[in-house]
């Protein structure tokens, strides 16, 4: 290694229990505060205790959400990780390992290996046996020239649980390290909020006035409920299932609470009847939907995008809805508040759409957004109030006042009475498809499509695809498009996106080619698909090798 820290791919990995996660936001966290920028992807087995789990921080001096096949430095909290990851070392990479807890000499097969003695550390400072992964991050922040006031000041911040003793832990492993490197600070760049994906999401909804979040947790929209839970003013409810979720979350949105609710596929799956009553009954419905593996339980931990067909259909009946896919924790942050707005706005179900890599990714959020909480106009109305009364969006009333405010499931009148006669029926359903115009001219004047660079090949992608998209093209003459909002889809502008190009090719993390699907129906037609669907993420390396093809 050289004497000026640049790009890093840093892998720390251990046993589920060990807190190898923790460790590597730790890592993270001390990078951004010299000014560096810090991805960090999250890979761990659906077990409590045992299994592998392991973080690979991404460091470098411009924002870049990726990871990499070879890495610069290893640190590994038990044989196990050692063994799963040493291949990816680059030549000139560095192995760190718990010399004690491990009894191989990995030094005898080349490169740099440096053993920490974490179990003596942790012993010396009067510590429990967790705190070896703070004991390994601090010896790892002093080998590659950390300054310990630096490295105090992020772990007290960081660890509000036995913090005194976490510290003492810390100090003991830097003073017993030797430094090697001298890292600098990030080109002088100013520290950036390090967030998941999960935790922008609840933040941009909290700024469109989010009052009421019930989930019941499924991985990976888990953190969503963890996060809100913590915020003073927001009601967080965990009931007995999803059912039971979203009819909750209709009585406090038909109450005048503005409400989300989160899930992943199984769990939306049992939630779907209650969304067609959303659509039905015009009472607002913001929902969060994180995919992962399927079908059924599938590999609850991994990665796919698989469910945007599931998300653009889900619901029985001539149903109208609104559903983003965000790439990063920005734009997680930006159309999260939007879905909740447009819910309220137009009294329709909204879905925001992620998957696990971008919700339980950790990010940099490069962009301040203004972003406030869209007032709905209500008028005031007596005994004379009809509840889907108008041409479009009807007055929105909430129980209290002197109106009664009817809503149903059923087809209704203006009134909100079950009826059954045909003229009225039609004029509901009229009603309801010019809520949706009305949706879709507003969006007419929205980013709901992303170009980037220019070429006679165009690349559409959408979701967490977009850092890796964006780093293994920058060498490559092409044209890159990401619709952010899936429904409606944006047809007019992606057709004008590529109105230059000869040839387009779509990548996706399914085995299906979902979008592909949905360009196809809209008349746009894929040449080349690059699918990738064992749980993982594109790497740069593997995209741009079938890139370049």
């Amino acid at each position: 290694m050289g004497n000026n820290l640049g790009d890093l791919q840093i892998i720390i990995g251990g046993a589920a229990g060990e807190g190898s996660k923790k460790a590597g936001l730790l890592i993270g966290k001390l990078f951004n505060s010299y000014g560096f920028r810090v991805f960090i992807h999250e890979d761990y087995e659906s077990v409590i205790k045992g299994g592998h789990n392991f973080s690979q921080i991404s460091v470098s001096r411009e924002c870049k959400d990726v990871i990499e096949e070879k890495i610069d430095f290893l640190l590994a909290l038990n044989k196990e990780a050692v063994l799963k990851h040493k291949e990816k070392l680059k030549k000139e990479g560095v192995l760190i390992y718990d010399f004690g807890a491990i009894d191989e000499d990995f030094s005898e097969e080349g490169g740099s290996v440096i053993k920490i003695p974490l179990k003596e550390i942790v012993d010396e400072a009067e510590g429990i046996p967790l705190m070896k992964n703070t004991a390994l991050v601090s010896a790892f922040s002093k080998i590659i020239g950390m300054e310990w006031d630096r490295v105090s000041e992020v772990l007290k911040r960081e660890l509000p649980v036995a913090t005194e003793k976490n510290l003492e832990v810390a100090e003991v492993a830097f003073e017993k390290t030797e430094k090697i490197e001298e890292v600098e600070e990030g080109g002088g760049n100013q520290p950036l909020p390090l967030l998941s994906g999960n935790q922008a999401v609840a933040m941009g909804a909290l700024e469109a006035g989010l009052e009421c979040y019930y989930a019941y947790p499924m991985t990976p929209s888990t953190g969503v409920l963890q996060f809100l839970a913590k915020v003073e003013g927001v009601r967080t409810f965990q009931p007995e299932s999803e059912i039971a979720v979203v009819n909750a979350a209709l009585g406090s949105a038909y109450a005048g609470k503005r409400t989300m609710i989160g899930s992943s596929g199984g769990g939306f799956a049992l939630m779907t009847e209650g969304i067609s009553f959303s659509a039905q009954s015009e009472i607002p419905l913001c929902v969060v939907l994180s995919q992962r593996m399927g079908p059924a339980t599938g590999v609850p931990t991994y990665q796919a995008q698989a469910d945007l067909l599931f998300a653009l259909n889900a619901g029985h009946g001539d149903m109208m809805r609104f559903v983003v896919a965000p790439g990063d924790a920005d734009e997680a942050y930006y159309l999260a508040n939007k879905a909740l707005n447009i819910a309220w706005k137009y009294q329709m179900p909204a879905i925001i759409l992620l998957d696990k890599e971008l919700s339980e990714n950790t990010y940099g959020v490069k962009k301040d957004f203004d972003l406030e909480k869209e007032e709905i106009v209500r008028e005031e109305k007596g005994e004379d109030y009809n509840r889907y009364e108008g041409e479009d969006v009807s007055p929105l009333i909430f129980p209290g006042g002197e109106a009664t405010v009817k809503v149903t499931g059923y087809e209704h009148d203006k009134k909100g009475v079950a009826t059954e006669k045909a003229e009225e029926i039609k004029a509901m359903h009229e009603k309801r498809i010019r809520k949706y115009e009305k949706l879709k001219e507003e969006l007419r004047e929205e980013e709901t499509v992303k170009t980037y660079k220019e070429g006679s090949t165009a690349i559409i992608f959408w979701g967490s695809t977009k850092g890796t998209v964006l780093e293994a093209t920058k060498e490559m003459d092409v044209k890159l498009i990401q619709p952010l909002v899936v429904q409606p889809f944006p047809e007019e502008k992606i057709k004008e996106a590529l109105r230059e190009t000869e040839r387009v090719v779509c990548v996706e993390a399914n085995a299906t080619g979902q979008m592909t699907k949905v360009l196809k129906e809209k008349g746009v037609f894929v040449d080349k698909k690059i699918l990738k669907y064992d749980g993982r993420p594109f790497t740069v390396e593997e995209l741009r090798k079938e890139l370049e093809k």
